[in-house]
């Protein structure tokens, strides 16, 4: 029996998943990944310790390796993860600094810089993303300007997925999607801008060389077997950054479909046939596909990791089904929750109105609101959000979507489901895909293997239909009401208040 690894790199977790050809998944392990604080002088600084990286790598290898059945044999394996953060190495291939964690605030002075520099729309005409504060070229600058001596040093800048390869199989490249990650790739040559690195001074010989993902990358080397169990006979297959492996698995390729995917960060994804997409106001960015000749439009947020704030201060300890038992709560209560508001900025808003120095609130406390209240509107305002990010990449769209695929942990949660449904006015479909981002990097290195022909043969054969929510009538039209008067209001009365706070506490 043929078998293929898929490694998720998340930022809660580090998981790999072994499945059969049909997607059934046969082994699996899984291991936390924390922050941690590197500066005493500035407590909101965070990174990602190389070696804990590369230390859960390995662990959660071995563990999956371990539980293989003896028919089985593992052909492949491909790396996905979360895209902006990295770390330089030098010519030798060992690490100079730790990976600045999407969650430090440190580099928005430079993403500030560069905005005077380099116009949004300038950026996007050039590389397809919108300014955003933890893209990539904003902590090349931040190491440039405060680490010089790290950067003069530095060979290569690797994405996370890039690292985790490079251990693996002792190559130094990047695939299309993480590579416009760094928001300095031109989508339609695939070819770094040269307009870009020399605007902001980059060192341009330190950003890999972007490949198309499902390329192998050889065999997994002899120590990396040695740690885990691996027999080396394994090829090492370029994998793609985590929403998009997720959008493969889903089939979302070039057709109409759009998939929402809820993890850490929710991202609405849409197949397009061409990268070269008209400027508008709507805050969606272009991004490369991992499926050949495919690129697609991206609208993004963090939010499951407010959904775990939730959790560890409103959940009760050692309760086995605490999602449970805060959703019966939540569900307790009316829609609207009583005039309590939730805005889910806990790491600043990027979709569709970019501010980096926006904060989370809970706003319309009453003597009505109560501790349900204050869990229901938090999923309320999660999904509002998820609607004006959908609004902003469908704008100028005749089509009227009447259908979003939805993948990830929170496609568990069937009040949250409901409640998306009920606030987009559309169905929401949840395809019976077993980890669709791990699942994702599988079917990429089963292409790279030559055990699928290609990504069309590859969904074909993991694909199952799954519980599909239908809208509310009645609750949409309360809650278009309370979206438009309420919601889309908050952000821009809080934006001063907003600053202030955050210029005292997280710089």
């Amino acid at each position: 029996m043929d078998l293929l690894m898929g490694i998720d790199l998340g930022s809660t977790s580090i998981k790999a998943v072994i499945y059969d050809l049909s997607g059934k998944p046969v082994s699996e392990a899984s291991t936390k990944l924390e922050t941690t604080k590197d500066d005493p002088a500035h407590p909101a600084w965070c990174v990602w310790k190389y070696d804990d990286i590369w230390n859960s790598v390995k662990t959660v290898i071995s563990q999956s390796v371990k539980k293989i059945p003896q028919e089985g044999k593992l052909r492949a394996m491909a790396v996905t993860g979360f895209g902006m953060d990295g770390l330089p190495l030098d010519k030798d291939g060992r690490e100079l600094y730790d990976l600045i964690s999407w969650h430090c605030p440190r580099t928005v002075p430079q993403f500030e810089e560069t905005q005077k520099i380099i116009s949004p729309k300038e950026m996007f005409v050039e590389t397809g993303f919108r300014p955003m504060v933890i893209n990539s070229i904003y902590r090349i600058m931040w190491m440039q300007q405060n680490k010089p001596e790290i950067i003069e040093k530095a060979s290569k800048w690797l994405l996370i997925e890039d690292y985790v390869n490079f251990k693996l199989s002792g190559e130094m490249v990047t695939d299309f999607s993480m590579a416009s990650n760094f928001s300095a790739m031109k989508q339609q040559t695939h070819t770094w801008s040269e307009r870009i690195i020399s605007a902001l001074k980059l060192p341009g010989h330190i950003f890999p060389a972007p490949t198309q993902s499902g390329t192998v990358l050889g065999k997994v080397l002899p120590k990396v077997c040695n740690e885990t169990g691996l027999s080396g006979d394994e090829l090492v297959v370029l994998g793609g950054h985590d929403y998009i492996v997720a959008a493969l698995a889903a089939g979302i390729l070039s057709g109409n479909d759009l998939m929402d995917i809820n993890g850490t960060w929710e991202m609405l994804v849409k197949g397009l046939t061409s990268g070269d997409i008209p400027y508008t106001d709507n805050y969606f960015y272009v991004q490369s596909h991992v499926a050949r000749n495919l690129w697609c439009s991206v609208s993004s947020t963090v939010s499951g990791s407010m959904m775990e704030w939730l959790k560890d201060n409103y959940g009760k300890p050692n309760d086995d089904k605490v999602w449970d038992t805060l959703m019966a709560e939540a569900e307790s209560t009316v829609p609207g929750s009583h005039g309590c508001t939730f805005l889910p900025h806990f790491s600043g808003s990027n979709t569709p109105i970019l501010e980096a120095t926006s904060l989370g609130a809970y706003i319309g406390m009453n003597n009505l609101v109560t501790r349900a209240d204050i869990i229901r509107a938090t999923v309320e305002g999660l999904t509002y959000k998820n609607r004006e990010m959908l609004e902003a990449m469908t704008a100028n769209s005749d089509e009227k979507l009447a259908v979003i695929k939805a993948t990830g942990g929170a496609t568990k949660n069937r009040f949250w489901m409901q409640a998306k449904a009920d606030i987009l006015g559309v169905t929401v479909e949840t395809p019976d895909l077993y980890e669709a981002t791990p699942l994702g990097a599988a079917m990429l290195a089963g292409i790279g293997a030559d055990l699928y022909k290609d990504e069309v043969e590859a969904v074909k054969a993991v694909y199952k239909s799954g519980a599909s929510y239908e809208p509310n009538m009645k609750n949409h039209e309360l809650y278009s009401d309370y979206y438009k008067n309420i919601y889309l209001k908050i952000q821009g009365s809080l934006k001063d208040v907003n600053r202030e706070i955050f210029d005292r506490f997280l710089t």
